[in-house]
């Protein structure tokens, strides 16, 4: 699933182990979604949602899932 996990870490100048410590995830967890290797679970796509404040579309393409 496409996503901006990467920009939208890095307009906060965050690292992918601190936005992994923030939502409770390991940071490989965080590689393999920003590598759009692993879609995010429901409660954690809404995780990160809180964490960019940001509704969750403006994450992930949901065209790009089908």
């Amino acid at each position: 699933m496409k996503n901006r996990l990467r920009v939208l870490r890095a307009e906060l100048d965050i690292s992918q182990a601190e936005l992994a410590d923030r939502i409770g995830v390991a940071r490989q967890t965080i590689v393999a979604i920003e590598g759009e290797k692993y879609a995010p679970s429901l409660p954690l796509a809404f995780k990160l949602s809180r964490v960019f404040n940001l509704p969750v579309e403006q994450i992930f393409d949901p065209e790009s899932a089908e």
